[in-house]
């Protein structure tokens, strides 16, 4: 199973007091046609930062939950499948994630950032995002053949074209899922989302236990992401069904297609290093290189990704308040830095007994790329803090000259770093061009929009200086103990003994507390 597996739904909720707030703030945004809840009681409507902090929790246990149900169910496919497996798997989720990010033209983002009647533009924002996944989807099919030939895996051609209907069906889900990321229900979101991931991960076992090899993986998927579809479209607060405004669709598609090329942009970036390692070298290397590659990716899925479903909507409304915009940015920074900076210090210090003891020695020569693919991870998780804060500030132009930077730069990086050291240079590549280039252009552009990165900067202190004291203890205990059980067991221990007294400050910078910077 890799990270990237799709989102998913479940049973409506009743209506409880938790979710009345939200509810009303749709009733709000929706305007006067809009009739209030009957059983709404008489209470102070919340402000943003209240449904911006409660959003960030549920999205927060949502991701969590979910992500560590995925990661255990990605230990037993890898103890069931091969990497020549997972190659194949990873040639079929490359096309797919590359064709989501353009296949509704950006209006998702529109949907967020637009402070207007939403029942006026979803129904066009549904027709645009459903007609156009069909047309790349078809597109997809004529051209998976040849796409197959170019990556060295002909036989991929079926699990490409069974996986990538989810584009389609990705095409009917992200009107719905937007609104409620927009109106701050991510308590919805959670039993929307468990509901699919059961879907996916007992189809997924099931057919890999009987030998479906990576075609398991397609079926599941789209199962899951049936199961999405379906219950985003029965709880969104606003019956979403298609339908056609020629003026409100010119102007979606004038504010989503910048964005919608940004994103694809930056799926670019983060696909390109799987054409080029499948292109240049043989099946199992591209799926040893997927598998590390996943787990890198944890700490973003895990926590930036719960973030994201809030912090676009939440940055956007604080657009024109650039003091309290920059309050935000420095609580939200900090917090993520204390949560991923040591889950990727720890990822990148122990990297083989932690594939060793968790999916087996056939996965341990990753470790040579999972090292620097960690240090990538963290670097992404800032990337896309600023990738959302830059679309709330309008910068909508400036992201597509920002990603077209990190795709110009680490393509050439990538081609050369595999050449020379495999897996291993590919990581490295990823990640010296992602600290080193479009780390310090992303904050030079921030810089530019007026906001102070000084108070963010400040609430990363603490996590750092936490981060260097746990990669001394990790040398140390790599050193001392030569068994990988206790390299992991003490080593754990001994990172939360010297992390979490430094950090354990910023713990009044969580939602609902006074303080900044610790």
């Amino acid at each position: 199973m890799t990270g990237d597996a799709p989102k998913a739904p479940q049973q409506p909720p009743t209506a409880s007091e938790s979710d009345l707030p939200a509810a009303r703030a749709v009733a709000t945004e929706l305007g006067p046609a809009a009739p209030p809840l009957a059983s709404e009681p008489a209470l102070a409507e919340p402000t943003v930062g209240t449904k911006v902090g409660r959003g960030i929790l549920w999205s927060l246990l949502n991701t969590v939950v979910l992500r560590m149900g995925i990661f255990m169910a990605g230990i037993v496919m890898a103890r069931l499948l091969t990497t020549a497996d997972y190659g194949v798997f990873a040639i079929a989720v490359t096309a797919l994630t590359v064709l989501q990010a353009f296949n509704e033209l950006g209006v998702s983002l529109a949907v967020v950032r637009w402070e207007r009647d939403v029942r006026e533009f979803a129904p066009t924002a549904m027709t645009i995002a459903v007609l156009n996944s069909l047309l790349i989807y078809g597109l997809l099919f004529l051209l998976a053949p040849w796409y197959c030939d170019l990556m060295g895996n002909p036989e991929a051609v079926p699990v490409v074209n069974i996986l990538c209907l989810a584009v389609v069906i990705d095409g009917i889900a992200i009107v719905p899922a937007t609104v409620l990321n927009r109106e701050f229900l991510q308590r919805t979101r959670f039993f929307c989302d468990a509901a699919s991931f059961v879907v996916v991960t007992t189809l997924t076992i099931t057919l890999g236990a009987s030998g479906a090899g990576p075609m398991s993986f397609s079926i599941g998927q789209v199962a899951g992401a049936l199961v999405s579809m379906s219950c985003y479209l029965w709880l969104c607060p606003v019956r979403v069904r298609p339908g056609w405004d020629p003026v409100v669709a010119r102007q979606l598609i004038q504010f989503g297609l910048p964005l919608a090329a940004a994103s694809l942009l930056t799926l670019s970036v983060t696909q390109v290093d799987k054409l080029v390692v499948g292109g240049m070298l043989d099946a199992a290397a591209l799926g040893l290189y997927l598998m590390v590659f996943n787990q890198s990716s944890l700490p973003l899925q895990i926590f930036s990704e719960a973030a994201r479903r809030v912090s676009l909507a939440g940055f956007s409304r604080m657009a024109d308040d650039k003091r309290q915009l920059e309050q935000a940015l420095a609580r939200g920074v900090g917090l993520m830095m204390a949560a991923a900076l040591p889950v990727c210090a720890l990822l990148a210090c122990y990297a083989a007994p932690m594939l060793q003891i968790i999916y087996g020695a056939k996965w341990v020569p990753g470790a040579v790329a999972l090292q620097f693919l960690a240090i990538l991870g963290l670097a992404r998780i800032l990337l896309f803090i600023g990738y959302d804060l830059m679309v709330a500030l309008d910068g909508n132009r400036v992201l597509i000259g920002l990603q077209g930077l990190w795709l110009g730069t680490v393509v050439p990086a990538l081609f050369l770093g595999t050449h020379l050291d495999g897996i291993r240079g590919a990581a490295i590549a990823q990640a010296a061009v992602a600290v080193l280039i479009v780390l310090p252009a992303f904050a030079f552009m921030v810089a530019r929009r007026g906001i102070r990165l000084a108070p963010s900067l400040r609430a990363c202190v603490r996590p750092l200086v936490g981060g260097v004291l746990l990669v001394g203890s990790a040398v140390v205990v790599r050193e001392t103990f030569s068994n990988v059980w206790a390299q992991m067991l003490i080593g754990g221990l001994v990172a939360a003994l010297v992390y979490l007294p430094v950090v354990y400050p910023m713990r009044k910078m969580l939602p609902g507390r006074s303080g900044v910077a610790a």
